[in-house]
């Protein structure tokens, strides 16, 4: 665990800065430059987890949104794209590439035919699952440093920062 009374990268940053900007209140870099150094390093661990799996974190995604949904793991075009907040030409792809590789199948809508509904296969649940547990257990190892108590002020304190307050 790291001490509050070692200088780090973050530290020796905002030293530097209010030496050549003294009057300017550099107190939000103390907490913004640890989030974007924190989301690099989250980035990095998500994809390494991905690929235990065979999977890239855009294939994670579209997968997931999938598997979170109801059985039988079946959504539309539409659907996906809102869940997965991309747009429709880059969903389009998505699906073909998902649909080569047998993680999903694509077939026309019950109801209305000129549509079709995505499903997921046995072989993209296997996928999704093994890259879900892999990713929880390794951010369950990056968490150890905080107790439960910590990990949930955290958790309650960044929720204020990413909540949509409107």
């Amino acid at each position: 665990m790291v001490s509050d009374d070692r200088d780090d990268e973050v530290d020796l940053l905002i030293d530097a800065w209010s030496e050549r900007l003294p009057d300017v209140d550099l107190t939000p870099l103390d907490v913004m430059s640890r989030l974007r150094r924190a989301a690099r390093r989250l980035t990095k661990l998500r994809a390494a987890s991905f690929a235990s799996a065979g999977l890239a974190a855009w294939e994670f995604d579209v997968l997931a949104a999938l598997r979170r949904a109801d059985e039988p793991h079946e959504m539309s075009p539409a659907q996906l794209i809102e869940a997965t907040m991309i747009g429709s030409a880059a969903m389009t792809n998505r699906l073909e590439k998902l649909t080569a590789r047998g993680f999903i199948e694509r077939r026309p809508h019950e109801y209305d035919r000129r549509s079709i509904l995505v499903r997921l296969t046995p072989e993209g649940a296997e996928r999704v699952d093994a890259a879900m547990t892999e990713l929880a257990r390794r951010e369950g190892e990056e968490l150890q440093v905080l107790s439960r108590a910590d990990q949930a002020a955290l958790s309650r304190i960044l929720r204020l920062l990413v909540d949509d307050p409107s």
